[in-house]
């Protein structure tokens, strides 16, 4: 990518790890609007504030409630505001993979007839939350910052 053609965050260059963060906060800010307009949602009627009770399902797949399409809106807001700085962003990156990799346990471990579980998932949910877990957590822990790869080009000046 050119330099005329790479966005700038306060005059310089973005990091690929900054750029991958904003990516994925604003996902995840599209899929917590989506989770709430009916039609995209499927059943939304059918919705509750929390709990496996809810019925309504984001594109007709992966089961949605109240708190699941918030708590999508703010690991949005968190992703475009921490991928400002490549510092932060590496951590919302390594974070929020933990996070869903914990979200991820929850499902497959969830005893869907017990009261106390708060967020409505299904098969389709808990295999989503790994792949979410394992990208954010490698592209977190692992992908360069842009400026380090452009450092180790080799120089094509001929002396």
């Amino acid at each position: 990518m050119s330099s005329d053609t790479t966005r700038t965050v306060s005059g310089r260059q973005r990091s690929a790890t900054e750029i991958v963060a904003l990516a994925f906060g604003v996902v995840f800010l599209v899929v917590g609007v989506l989770g709430f307009i009916p039609g995209i949602t499927t059943d939304y009627d059918t919705m509750t504030w929390a709990g496996q009770n809810s019925d309504a399902k984001l594109l007709g797949v992966f089961e949605v409630s109240v708190l699941h399409n918030l708590v999508h809106l703010a690991f949005g807001v968190v992703g475009i505001l921490m991928a400002r700085r490549i510092e932060r962003a590496r951590m919302y990156l390594i974070a929020g993979g933990v996070i869903y990799f914990a979200v991820w346990i929850y499902g497959v471990t969830l005893n869907h007839e017990d009261a106390a579980q708060f967020l409505p998932v299904n098969d389709a949910d808990n295999w989503l939350h790994l792949g979410i877990a394992v990208a954010m957590i490698v592209i977190g822990g692992f992908l360069p910052p842009l400026e380090t790869r452009n450092a180790e080009l080799p120089s094509q000046r001929m002396d």
